[in-house]
């Protein structure tokens, strides 16, 4: 996977959202995990729309899949580890039925496995505040065992995403340099600080001398947080970035609210990040095919100018 170039990648967008806008109930602790089992055919209807919206870079939906919650649900550990090989034979999948498109976009067309963090696995939002109480060792032997099957089951790099905290990054990074496996290592943040409160310049300094982590950046965040967040991580790796809408999730309502930035303002967004030194620029929650086909259109006249 070439993230160490001039070159700008576009990543997919959310792959919750549209499955959603599809009809499916996710409210469930798997989230899109769910769909491994009940409906796979959708998820890779899903790939394939981001990657003929002009993505370069499908996501799985192994983000919140886990051992433990496929055991919830009367799933063994052997077809647990199936499911989550399927999430990146899905993706794989689309990205094959991209290639064979007429209209299919021109270029290298990857695959990331998604290791969300342990906080995803709780289904309570624990990734949005970190601090788990657990050791950077308890942190390793629970990630480890997913780790390992989705570092083995094809995709081009593994995506260590929506991290909240330092410490549970400096867990997967010290795993996938073990492994010899490519990654990205991307966190969810507040302002310049990751969720957990720690500097960005902190969190960025885990990947120094990693040469398994490819890129750093950020993602579930507001779009209006990137741009001080690439001039931060841009010391340190090629950076990535894909943030939400730039809606907000109201917990009490359960909906959605706010004003949704990537509505008519993603090209000029991606532009700007482009400018500041991103490589890699995509969406994630809230964020459709619509928008990252604006962002490829944008991206196609505007040149890295850094």
């Amino acid at each position: 996977m070439g993230l160490v170039s001039d070159s700008v990648l576009i990543s997919d967008g959310g792959l919750a959202t549209e499955l959603e806008a599809r009809g499916h109930d996710l409210s469930d602790p798997l989230w899109s995990a769910r769909l491994l089992t009940d409906a796979p055919h959708e998820i890779t209807a899903v790939h394939t729309a981001y990657f003929r919206a002009g993505a370069t870079i499908a996501t799985t939906a192994s983000y919140q899949a886990s051992f433990e919650g496929f055991a919830a649900r009367g799933i063994g550990r052997d077809d647990a580890a199936t499911l989550l090989r399927r999430s990146v034979e899905l993706a794989v999948r689309a990205r094959d039925i991209a290639r064979e498109m007429v209209d299919s976009p021109v270029g290298d067309l990857s695959v990331a496995a998604s290791i969300g963090p342990y906080g995803a696995a709780l289904a309570d939002g624990s990734e949005y505040r970190g601090r788990y109480g657990l050791s950077s060792a308890a942190l390793q032997r629970w990630h480890r065992p997913r780790l390992e099957v989705l570092a083995g089951a094809g995709a081009d790099v593994l995506a260590l995403e929506t991290i909240p905290d330092v410490d549970e990054a400096e867990a997967l990074v010290s795993l996938v340099h073990e492994l010899g496996v490519p990654a990205w290592l991307s966190y969810t943040i507040d302002g310049t600080r990751t969720r957990a409160g720690q500097p960005l310049t902190d969190a960025f300094a885990v990947a120094v001398g990693i040469p398994e982590i490819l890129a750093v950046g950020v993602n579930c965040c507001a779009p209006e947080a990137v741009l001080p967040a690439i001039s931060l991580a841009r010391i340190t790796k090629p950076v990535i970035v894909y943030p939400n809408s730039g809606e907000h999730w109201d917990d009490r309502d359960r909906r959605w609210v706010g004003p949704r930035l990537f509505s008519g303002s993603s090209a000029q967004l991606a532009r700007e990040w482009v400018a500041a030194g991103a490589r890699i620029v995509g969406g994630c929650c809230r964020v459709r095919p619509a928008d990252i086909a604006e962002i490829g259109r944008a991206l196609a006249t505007a040149p890295p100018e850094s």
